[in-house]
């Protein structure tokens, strides 16, 4: 490899030439020559770099040969840090391409100012959903649906359960798919609450349910839409943390008079070893109730989560509200018949007065 130098006082040519090339590394020697002083070696240097260009074009035309890795190569040390020494990255197994993996997580909460007994209701709601995640009271007001969505957004949740209980007497309850829908809007009766019943079924904690459905959930579209969000909430996700791997109790859904029974069983089998099940055998099974209880009435069908276009709506739904309005009426209804009565007994008794009696003021006096 040869340069050029240029001094403002002289100018000098520096020469790196190659000597040895049969060793290992290369050996290298820096040559100076002084233009000013030899104005005559201008033809001899030319020759000298002309020769060595073309030595340089051999030795760059051969082909450099791969370099073969050792099987029994060393390897590199995990690199330490403040907080100990850092492995290499562990390659997790990704699922198979195409192969859908349930991730459902449940968003569980109530509004403010909710009754005893409904809150009871949400806990042993909470008890059986292993993939639920509770939360603290949401405000009910216009505005809850912004906040729901974003609560279920911070807990990485996709539904949303929501508990929305109005002058301590009226419960709703929400089933919404956030954050893009559908939403239900239930009304909440016959409640009864594990506590409550006292029934003898006990069941695993944790352990995955199966979710029956009566024949009728299948007659018209809003049904089919209420059964699949029921599917998707209440049925707990496979292999998931906080679950059991079994399947010891009942979540039964079934409708009557257009409502949606709820029910819990538990499968109990003999635990004796002569009178154990066979595999198939479903002769010597039972199912012993354990609660919660609790009746919805569907109330509106929306196209977005807590809003949106109506896509459905109970034509047979009346109220609370109108409800109590009429019992206040038929209560008004029976103080005005007496006030009636009354009004027309004293007309009667103007109308017919009595006789005089001859003997009215025989013991006055």
């Amino acid at each position: 490899m040869a340069s050029l130098e240029v001094n403002r006082k002289r100018l000098s040519l520096t020469l790196m030439t190659s000597l040895d090339a049969r060793f290992g590394h290369t050996m290298l020697q820096e040559v100076k020559f002084d233009l000013t002083t030899l104005p005559n070696v201008g033809f001899s240097l030319a020759i000298l770099l002309k020769s060595m260009g073309k030595k340089r074009k051999h030795s760059e035309t051969k082909a450099v040969e791969p370099t073969k890795k050792d099987d029994n190569t060393i390897e590199e040390r995990p690199k330490r840090t403040l907080l100990g020494w850092k492995d290499k990255p562990e390659v997790k197994e990704t699922d198979a391409p195409g192969v859908f993996r349930n991730k459902e997580k449940v968003l569980v909460t109530c509004s403010r100012r909710i009754n005893f007994r409904y809150r009871h209701l949400m806990l042993n709601v909470v008890s059986l959903l292993p993939h639920c995640k509770k939360d603290n009271k949401v405000e009910s007001k216009s505005s809850k649906g912004a906040t729901l969505n974003e609560l279920v957004e911070l807990k990485s949740c996709s539904s949303c359960l929501f508990f929305e209980c109005r002058k301590h007497k009226d419960l709703y309850l929400w089933m919404a798919k956030s954050p893009n829908g559908p939403s239900v809007k239930f009304l909440v009766n016959a409640v009864h609450t594990m506590e409550e019943l006292k029934l003898t079924g006990n069941h695993l904690k944790g352990s995955r349910p199966l979710l029956t459905f009566s024949n009728n959930f299948d007659n018209n579209a809003h049904w089919k839409l209420i059964k699949e969000m029921i599917i998707q909430i209440f049925g707990t996700p496979k292999e998931h943390r906080k679950s059991k791997p079994y399947y010891d109790h009942v979540f039964a859904f079934s409708i009557v008079d257009d409502h949606v029974w709820f029910r819990n069983y538990q499968i109990t089998v003999p635990h004796n070893e002569s009178d154990k099940v066979a595999r198939g055998g479903l002769d010597k099974m039972t199912l012993v109730e354990v609660g919660p209880r609790f009746c919805l009435n569907p109330i509106k069908i929306f196209g977005g989560s807590f809003g949106g276009p109506t896509l459905y709506e109970n034509p047979f739904y009346v109220s609370p509200n109108q409800i109590r309005a009429l019992e206040k009426r038929q209560k008004a209804g029976k103080y005005a018949k007496k006030v009636k009565a009354k009004t027309r007994r004293k007309m009667h008794q103007l109308a017919n007065p009595l006789e005089p009696d001859e003997y009215a003021d025989m013991w006055k006096e």
